[in-house]
């Protein structure tokens, strides 16, 4: 069986531990608990586990003084190449010097496990805060702007031997700026992607000594690949090192902290002059957002220069006006962490041209998150629509919806639930940019997301691609149960397969299950189910309410009888469905 690209229809952005196999996910508890160990036994207290990327884990712990760092593991799993990059991070990190900018502490290699550790920046990063709070003020933007400039001020000037080499940080972007709400002052962090810049500013060569000028190392780029939801075109394009790189991660930075987006890409749909910006740092910001490489030079010159002054604008206090969603939410409350995982059929935004032989040589970026680089060949507002439709998911939300695009607008339907009234607020403003960008796309066809609990995800595992799938007894599929009265008029239910066969499944479901599927679409219900099949995994993933609890007990013994049918699965790649508990369809018309 030839394995298809699964990737081109599933979304990550980090993968929840409950949709990994037993074994990867005990093997990742497992390293977790190592880490821990080993910082206990070097003598640290309160060992806090903030996080994991592709390149290995971090942690927080506090010195026998009380000060508190960051620890960064290397995973010993990967090439050296690769680890050794934790190294350089340290190199590159001890060259800086400002207060805002987490002082290195110290670099050791414990048998084969690099660790980094570093001063820990107060606060929380600003990805975390904006889905808190949708979008930042006005005021707080233009502070956290101020704050960037006078950092890349500083690392442009840093200076060996004598000689000015520019530092580039190379991934400026909300999740590496830590901000502090107390202070308002923020951390720029993650310095894995900093590189000694090979041009300046000014696009002239940066030199430490004659040597350089006889090596060849200049003509090949040394320039890391930051997050493409936020870097420029010449850093994506793989130029030579530049200052530069960093006003781009500044701009995409600032814009989406205004827009209450997780990308750049929006800019031409939701202009930086729509978002209630000081005029004069709106300008600037679209100049630096700007195609033309002449204007974007310009602005960031513009902006460097003259942040001194920018910075004392005085803007009215921070608002609070209420966000109306554009589609209908329902709010409830959990007990407990939700994590969601998000599906969408996406396959038809891309074009037939295939970046994958480009990618294939850029071994440095985030291993989890290549599924952006099929962005690549897509229009800014596509891509801008796509993003966000992945960070609806960053909400604890389930339910679903399908967009169409005719001639002179869209048609949306939903079923969108919301697990914390406290974000809903933060939550219609991301609706509203989705569908809002959904309305600067000009095009026909139709485009559906999926959104559901990774913890009712169900693994079936197999030894060999030879055997069949076989459930254990007493596997279930949960579901819940709601009493919400029929519509009298039958043809306002939703049904499955209204939207014909989905172009981006690649997995043939056997006629048992389609059956049962089909049986289920006769109770008056809504939800979604997805089968993910790999060589010896197979994930089950679903979101179900019934709506009439007199079926329940027929609702379940449906549901039971299809892990009957799990042998007869054969292939490998995606099938699902997903079904709306009513036809609400509203229509926008095109912007």
């Amino acid at each position: 069986m030839a394995e298809p690209n699964i990737q081109l229809f599933y979304i990550q952005e980090e993968q929840s531990i409950y949709l990994l196999s037993h074994n990867d996910a005990k093997k990742l508890k497992d390293w977790i608990s190592l880490c821990k160990q080993q910082l206990e036994q070097l003598g640290f207290d309160h060992i806090e586990f903030i996080g994991k990327g592709a390149y290995g884990f971090v942690f927080g712990g506090i010195t026998p003084e009380g000060k508190e760092y960051v620890f960064k593991f290397s995973r010993i799993n990967l090439p050296q190449k690769i680890q050794d990059r934790l190294e350089e991070e340290a190199y590159m990190l001890g060259q800086v010097d400002h207060p805002l900018i987490p002082k290195l502490i110290d670099f050791q290699r414990i048998k084969k496990q690099s660790i980094l550790v570093m001063e820990r920046v107060k606060g929380r990063n600003l990805e975390e805060i904006l889905l808190l709070e949708g979008k930042l003020s006005p005021r707080l933007v233009l502070k956290i702007a101020a704050q960037l400039v006078e950092i890349l001020l500083s690392i442009r000037s840093v200076q060996q031997n004598g000689l000015k080499t520019p530092v580039v940080h190379g991934d400026i972007k909300p999740s590496n700026i830590v901000f502090d709400p107390e202070t308002e002052k923020i951390g720029l962090i993650d310095w894995g992607s900093s590189v000694f810049a090979q041009v300046d500013e000014h696009d002239q060569l940066v030199t430490r000594n004659v040597m350089d000028l006889m090596s060849d190392s200049l003509r090949e780029t040394n320039a890391r690949m930051g997050d493409v939801y936020y870097i420029g075109e010449n850093q994506l394009n793989a130029g030579l090192s530049s200052p530069r790189f960093d006003e781009q991660g500044l701009a995409g930075t600032l814009y989406a902290l205004a827009s209450g987006q997780s990308s750049r890409f929006g800019h031409p749909a939701i202009p930086v002059t729509s978002l209630n910006l000081p005029v004069e740092l709106a300008r600037t910001l679209d100049a630096m957002l700007d195609d033309n490489s002449e204007r974007s030079r310009k602005g960031g010159d513009y902006l460097l220069k003259n942040m001194r002054h920018m910075k004392n604008i005085i803007l009215p206090g921070d608002s609070s006006i209420k966000t109306v969603p554009m589609l209908p939410v329902w709010l409830h409350e959990h007990p407990g962490k939700m994590d969601t995982v998000v599906y969408t059929s996406r396959k038809s935004f891309f074009r037939e041209e295939d970046s994958r032989n480009y990618l294939a040589e850029v071994d440095n970026m985030e291993l989890d998150k290549y599924y952006k680089n099929f962005l690549q060949n897509v229009g800014k507002k596509e891509k801008a629509f796509l993003v966000a439709v992945s960070r609806l998911g960053k909400y604890p939300v389930v339910g679903g919806l399908a967009v169409r695009w005719v001639k002179d607008g869209i048609y949306v339907d939903s079923n969108i639930n919301l697990y914390d009234r406290e974000l809903r607020q933060s939550f219609y403003i991301s609706i509203n940019n989705t569908i809002n960008l959904a309305r600067t796309i000009h095009r026909v066809g139709l485009f559906k997301a999926v959104y559901f609990k990774a913890r009712d995800t169900l693994h079936i595992e197999r030894e060999s691609p030879n055997e069949p799938f076989v459930a254990k007894p007493g596997i279930q599929i949960p579901f819940d149960v709601v009493q919400v009265p029929k519509p009298e008029d039958e043809s306002r239910l939703h049904s499955y397969f209204e939207d014909g066969d989905d172009p981006d499944e690649n997995l043939e479901l056997p006629p048992g299950i389609l059956s049962i599927i089909s049986e289920l679409n006769t109770f008056h219900h809504t939800g979604v189910i997805i089968f993910e099949s790999f060589r010896t995994h197979l994930k089950i993933h679903s979101y179900y309410v019934l709506m009439n609890p007199e079926r329940k007990t027929e609702f379940r013994s449906l549901l039971d009888q299809i892990f009957q049918f799990l042998p007869d699965i054969h292939g490998l790649g995606v099938s699902g469905f997903m079904k709306l508990p009513y036809k609400d369809t509203r229509f926008f018309p095109l912007l």
